[in-house]
């Protein structure tokens, strides 16, 4: 029974503007609290999550003396605010108390909640009787209830009872100028009537969205049961009445129009950032390709190799683009990923088939943004490519290795050989080949991060780390 009332209190607490917390008495005399759930509607009393925390004896005293109460009010301060505290009594099939449901509100919000009309202040009442009985079904799949969106609350003979002043506005875009209170909802041009008739007959909350003259409406409908006396004499008996009936619907209003409009905007915008990527991402594969072949017809092995590493680099930066045009968002990716294709396409282009010299990748999933990915992958390019044509330069087999590390705030990107090393008296600042300072400029000047390279006699060792 608490589960269900759990899985219920955050639609609750949307419609009461307000902080629900549930407890529970344990063995030991001690209450907790059981749930939480915070309104979508209005500010948050509790940023923390307080699920688990022991509460005062004054709470505890409260199950003793809720025994032959409804609900009751109190006030209380939190952070310095006037708090409002309405406990409501939870009781089990069998009339027993085993619950406190605490709805914490703002005073000045609980003296609006009081002006509202008698008929709405009855059925929040009723509503709230109905989910601390277990009786709500279907608002776990609906979606939020939040400050702009409308409510209005429909007796069980379909007649409006009441209508925030959110709701006739939005009922004022349809076309309806006048008051819609004490009318029927049969008599307004839109699902409400349905919808109402639905929600009665099947007990149960359910959402629809429907575009009305140009506009998208998320329309939300929760059945109200409640006794028919009084229902503070059912909570303060307890357990559930044989004569429960119907009293109406609460039906929740949001106009989604402008939302969905922003959505379309960005996934037309990101459609277009993914073609833009993704004929970036030809071109340089046709620039590759061109490149490759005038590096087949030189005379030089100079300019052949010039234009072979220059190849690598290309594809590298290639491969970022590749997954920007594929990926919905275009703003993170996965570093490990990356790290894959560049090596993949290295060990193709690179490495003979007749050595016995392997390449491994290993790591965790690691997400960066995309300028921080195309640096990384530039840089994780020239190292590979640096432990083969230096490391394992007159080897016929060998290892090289890469690691990516997730330190939290940082990457560090390790590239390791079993090659010959380096040579004695290596300077990085002054003897570092083209594809070492390019490396060293993109750490120190992109990416504002450190690179160390180091030999022990029996493979170098290079270490990239920077913040993400």
């Amino acid at each position: 029974m608490l589960e269900k009332i759990r899985q219920d209190l955050p639609i609750t607490a949307d419609l009461c503007r307000a902080d629900l917390l549930l407890y529970t008495a344990r063995g030991d005399g001690q209450v907790t609290i059981e749930a939480q759930a915070h309104p979508r509607s209005s500010a948050t009393l509790y940023t923390e999550d307080r699920v688990g925390s022991l509460e005062p004896e004054e709470v505890l005293d409260g199950f003793s003396d809720m025994r032959l109460r409804n609900h009751r009010l109190k006030s209380l301060e939190v952070r310095g605010a006037n708090v409002a505290r309405l406990i409501f009594p939870v009781y089990n099939p069998s009339g027993q108390l085993v619950a406190m449901l605490a709805r914490d509100a703002y005073w000045l919000a609980h003296e609006r909640h009081r002006r509202r009309a008698r008929s709405f202040q009855r059925a929040m009442y009723e509503f709230i009787w109905m989910v601390l009985h277990g009786m709500l079904s279907g608002a776990e799949e609906l979606t939020p209830f939040h400050e702009h969106d409308g409510i209005m609350y429909v007796d069980s003979e379909t007649y409006i009872r009441y209508m925030s002043g959110i709701c006739a506005e939005l009922y004022r875009r349809l076309g309806y100028r006048d008051s819609l209170i004490n009318r029927s909802v049969s008599d307004i041009d839109t699902i409400d009537y349905q919808m109402t008739q639905k929600a009665i007959a099947e007990n149960r909350a359910f959402e629809r969205s429907v575009e009305q003259d140009g506009r998208l409406y998320i329309r939300k409908v929760l059945p109200i049961s409640a006794p028919p006396s009084a229902v503070r004499r059912y909570l303060a008996r307890g357990g559930r009445s044989e004569l429960v009936r119907q009293r109406g619907v609460f039906m929740l209003i949001h106009d989604a129009t402008e939302a969905v409009r922003a959505r379309r905007e960005l996934e037309s915008q990101m459609s277009i950032v993914r073609e833009v990527h993704h004929r970036v991402k030809n071109n340089l594969q046709v620039i590759a390709s061109i490149m490759r072949m005038e590096a087949r017809r030189a005379k030089l092995e100079e300019t052949r190799q010039a234009l072979d590493d220059s190849v690598q680099r290309i594809l590298s930066v290639a491969v970022v683009h590749e997954f920007l045009s594929q990926q919905g968002q275009g703003i993170t990716i996965n570093l490990r990923d990356v790290a894959g294709r560049v090596v993949t396409q290295v060990q193709q282009s690179l490495l003979p088939r007749d050595k016995g010299i392997t390449l491994s990748l290993t790591g965790p999933d690691i997400w960066l943004r995309a300028e921080r990915a195309t640096q990384s992958a530039l840089i994780i390019n020239e190292l590979v490519q640096n432990a083969i044509e230096h490391g394992m330069e007159g080897r016929g087999e060998g290892h090289i290795a890469v690691e990516l590390v997730d330190t939290g705030n940082s990457v560090r990107m390790l590239v390791s050989d079993d090659g010959t090393g380096l040579r004695e008296g290596f300077d990085l600042s002054r003897d570092a080949n083209l594809g070492l300072q390019l490396v060293q400029n993109m750490v120190q000047r992109d990416l504002r991060g450190q690179f160390v390279l180091t030999s022990d006699g029996s493979g170098t060792r290079a270490a990239v780390t920077f913040d993400k």
